[in-house]
């Protein structure tokens, strides 16, 4: 039996359990292992291996309207700018693993042989009219690839979780800029809130307040035992991690008890 399978079977057994436990979403995917690097097409693979709930990863629209998988926006060592330049020119860049920087055609076609869930964050852009054009790009590739059943949209633009929630209802969506209550989360439509943990430190009690409301709650980004300890406790629904190995085995130990 594979680790995978091991851990699938774990997941089961957990949902079974008296209270949920949350769930492990991999930051950029699960780069800190062995030939991954941040946001490739690896670091999905590898977030699926070990059975992440999901993986995340950051979506761009490059200055001539295409797609590309990167979180910052100038690419580090380098003065290529994922929104001012254009699509040849980023492809110049090779990732830490020697992969190409993904387009994000190539992130879905490798997102439809995986069952770890796919968290598309996309980059606030310079001005509506793009994140308008974005939007619209990233739904219809969603679609093309059948991938809605298992994607969530997050922003930190507040304009861009609008038009996901507007043009694809479907699709749950999650605001990032943790300057909103709950019932305004609620008020817009949106499926939760997904804040750091600076946020949901000052507000705990939004944590309660989001379930009582039917909401779901994510917190970003927890990397020590600590911090996950204190965010299971709780009683977030997702925990986005660096370090999704180490907080499965403490969501096991705690199913052990």
């Amino acid at each position: 039996m594979t680790l995978k399978t091991l851990l699938s079977a774990a997941a089961v057994l957990m949902g079974t359990a008296a209270f949920a436990q949350p769930k492990v979403i991999a930051h950029r995917g699960y780069w800190k292992t062995e030939g991954s690097a941040q946001n490739s097409i690896t670091a999905l693979h590898k977030a699926d291996e070990i059975a992440a709930f999901g993986s995340e990863f950051d979506v761009w629209l490059t200055a001539d309207k295409e797609l590309v998988v990167n979180h910052d926006r100038v690419f580090a060592g380098t003065d290529i700018n994922m929104e001012q330049d254009k699509f040849d020119r980023i492809r110049t860049i090779h990732l830490s693993n020697k992969e190409v920087i993904p387009s994000l055609d190539e992130y879905l076609k490798a997102g439809q042989y995986v069952d770890t869930r796919l968290v598309l964050e996309m980059k606030p852009l310079r001005d509506v009219s793009r994140e308008k054009i974005a939007v619209k790009k990233i739904v219809k590739a969603l679609r093309q690839y059948h991938l809605t059943d298992n994607t969530d949209f997050i922003s930190f633009s507040l304009h861009a979780c609008r038009l996901f929630h507007e043009k694809m209802p479907e699709v749950d969506v999650y605001y990032l800029n943790g300057d909103l209550t709950p019932q305004e989360i609620l008020d817009h439509g949106f499926a939760g809130m997904d804040y750091s943990m600076g946020t949901y430190r000052k507000h705990p009690e939004w944590v309660k307040e989001c379930h009582d409301l039917g909401l779901k709650v994510n917190v970003w980004t927890v990397n020590s035992e600590e911090d996950m300890r204190y965010f299971i406790d709780l009683g977030v629904d997702m925990i986005t991690t660096n370090e999704p190995e180490l907080l499965q085995r403490l969501l096991a130990e705690r199913e052990e008890k």
